[in-house]
Order: structure tokens, then sequence, then C-alpha cells
């Protein structure tokens, strides 16, 4: 059949990585979050205070996109964003109290469900898996 992608890793690369996803996004909607909103809290919870292209390339949307995220999850109380003192075009975002208090509830069973999705890894596979993933990464990079 022409036309038909036949490259078995990339469809099961593909597949999987929409089956996590979808398994983490209806774990967060428990939380009143999407994917994305999550996405952001987790980069603040991890990293602590961030620009929005910081936050952007650490989760891979446009600009646009992580304006919109940060308008809804600052409307929910979840993060506040600060004019940098030494450059007026940078804004500083940051998790609030509530924020915080959050991701602590959220980030146990969210590591549990990430530790489980991969559990059947042993630690040899696991690092197989990481260095084949770079590999394929540096290939799409150039």
């Amino acid at each position: 059949m022409e036309g038909k992608c036949t490259n078995q890793p990339y469809l099961i690369l593909m597949q999987t990585t929409k089956a996590i996803q979808e398994r983490i996004r209806m774990e967060m909607i428990k939380n009143n979050l999407n994917l994305t909103e999550f996405s952001v809290l987790e980069v603040l919870y991890l990293k602590g205070k961030q620009t929005i292209q910081q936050i952007g390339n650490s989760i891979l949307i446009s600009s646009g996109s992580m304006t919109y995220v940060i308008d809804k999850l600052e409307q929910k109380g979840l993060l506040n964003r600060n004019a940098c003192p030494d450059d007026r075009r940078v804004i500083h975002v940051m998790l609030t109290e509530d924020g915080i208090y959050l991701m602590k509830k959220i980030m146990p069973n969210h590591r549990d469900l990430v530790n489980y999705i991969f559990g059947s890894l042993n630690d040899d596979e696991s690092q197989i898996m990481v260095k084949l993933l770079e590999k394929v990464s540096k290939k799409v990079e150039t």
C-alpha cells in the first residue's frame, strides 16, 4: 500500500506517546488542569522562577500559546508574572503558594504513574531507551 508509513519504531513511539499523554491527561482532569497547564506548573515546580520563553522551550509550545496558558493559570491563582527589574521586556513567572500546594499534592501521584508506566523496564533497558531516543532526537535537530 503506497503512502503508508511502515517504520515500526516511529509508529510504536507515536502510539505510546499518545497513550501516555492520554493517561496523564486523565489524571490532570481530576485536578482541573489540562496537559499544557500541568506542564507549565511542572516546569515551575521543578525549576523555580522562569521566563515565558524558558517555559515555552521546556514544554515545546509557542509564545502565543504560552501567554494564553499563563493567563489561565494566573486567573486560577496558581502563578504570578513579574517584570524583570533589569530588563522590562522579560517577564518572570513563578508559582504562588496555591500553585506550590497543588503541585505538592499532584507530583507524588504523577511520579508514581510515570514509574508505573515505565516499571516494566529494568535499569539497563531504561538506559538503552534513553540513549536510543537521544540518538533519534539528535537526528531530528540536524
